[in-house]
């Protein structure tokens, strides 16, 4: 909603949730506040429908921002989900997307810190992440869910692959004069964030906030205010790229401190 009040001023604004009384909740937040708001229900796993919702973005008229923030975290889904949802879900986006984008436009994906944990993929699984088309992606050995694991695991993998797709699909938004580029928060204060803060994973969130540099969670305003520099002109250099923005947690976990 942060990013959204930024990229929609002057412009239509088109939602799409899985959820719908969320999706209306917030759309009539916004019309409030004064944004042209129309609504789509949509599953980001369903690759049909996130085709009729670029279709339906373009029978708007120009589309000139993107904006992906979907996703389910490893808490509220297992294995298989977050692998549908958070990586195959992002793909067909960047993909329907990519195929609509207006010339000048620009977009982003909001991944998550969680990308970054740990040494990486090896080159081979990465380069796939990365460039398989998105009917071979859904069949890549390392996805099925007894290869990957737990949800925690997955849910690694899949903001790995966020990043990897975005570099990759800057070639094709590109040719269409667009951009589109990555953003990996850490812990922001939304509702969802704060209740993980007195949940079971509690401990393992204070630690990241005490040990990062920054010692507190960040804002979605903070967030947003990224957001706005990449998808507006100041940005017009910025493409295919991941920016971490966490308050130094990953720069803790790899100094060991986390």
């Amino acid at each position: 909603m942060a990013v959204a009040r930024r990229a929609a001023v002057g412009r239509t604004l088109l939602l799409a949730d899985y959820n719908s009384a969320q999706l209306e909740t917030t759309a009539d937040l916004l019309r409030g506040e004064g944004y042209d708001v129309r609504t789509r229900i949509t599953d980001v796993s369903d690759r049909a429908a996130v085709t009729a919702l670029a279709d339906t973005a373009a029978g708007l008229g120009q589309v000139a921002r993107v904006v992906h923030a979907a996703g389910v975290s490893p808490v509220q889904a297992g294995t298989d989900r977050v692998v549908h949802v958070d990586l195959l879900g992002t793909a067909y986006v960047l993909d329907a997307f990519g195929a609509v984008i207006a010339p000048g436009g620009s977009g982003i994906v909001i991944a998550s810190m969680a990308g970054h944990l740990g040494p990486g993929f090896a080159p081979e699984l990465e380069h796939a992440l990365a460039y398989a088309g998105v009917d071979e992606l859904a069949d890549l050995p390392a996805l099925d869910p007894g290869t990957i694991g737990n949800s925690g695991a997955a849910y690694v993998l899949a903001k790995r692959a966020n990043a990897l797709r975005v570099q990759a699909a800057a070639i094709s938004w590109g040719e269409r004069g667009s951009r589109i580029n990555c953003l990996s928060p850490g812990i922001i204060s939304t509702p969802f964030a704060r209740d993980e803060m007195t949940g079971p994973n509690a401990a393992g969130y204070q630690a990241m906030i005490t040990t990062s540099a920054a010692g507190r969670m960040g804002t979605p305003a903070e967030v947003a205010d990224l957001a706005a520099l990449l998808l507006g002109p100041t940005g017009s250099f910025i493409t295919g790229t991941d920016i971490l923005i966490d308050g130094g947690v990953i720069a803790a976990q790899k100094a060991g401190k986390l």
